[in-house]
């Protein structure tokens, strides 16, 4: 199936959405932050604004920056994570944008992982939204996308330095 065909079908239906829905797919690039904790691995999840659904950090691409570098910029601004991200994604998974009551927009997103050095108590979107850190098994059960559930319950950490 397709990706417009697994968003429509997520979706339930086709009806009222524009025609660009099927057409065009855009790229966010997102940040898949972890750290180790007394030895445990963790994931931190924020809310998104609109729903307080758990996802992670992701955004559009920016001009003059890699994509490692915008996931990082994203963790920032949504979390206030301050760290180092891996410039090979994880990997990837799809979902449905809604720009509007019945206009929504297919996005690819490219997962980079990104050590957390340190959490900011002050940044960008504060008070816009929630954080909390989740073992992998409990953040893949919070998400609504089951290939980035997938990504989360298997992952392991690239190695020092990649």
């Amino acid at each position: 199936m397709t990706l417009a065909g697994r968003i429509l079908a997520h979706l339930g239906s086709s009806e009222g959405l524009t025609p660009a829905f099927t057409l065009v797919q855009r790229v966010q690039y997102a940040a898949l932050c972890y750290r180790a904790q007394r030895g445990k691995l963790q994931i931190l999840m924020i809310t998104s604004r609109d729903t307080g659904r758990w996802i992670i950090p992701k955004g559009w691409p920016m001009d003059g920056r890699s994509p490692a570098e915008c996931a990082a910029q994203e963790a920032w601004e949504e979390a206030g994570v301050q760290g180092h991200a891996a410039e090979v994604p994880e990997g990837a998974y799809s979902y449905a944008k809604a720009l509007g009551p019945r206009t929504a927009v297919p996005c690819m997103v490219e997962v980079y992982p990104l050590r957390v050095d340190r959490l900011a108590g002050q940044f960008p979107e504060k008070g816009q939204r929630r954080r909390k850190w989740f073992t992998p098994e409990k953040a893949a059960l919070k998400v609504a996308e089951p290939d980035l559930a997938q990504m989360l319950a298997g992952f392991v950490p690239p190695a020092a330095g990649a």
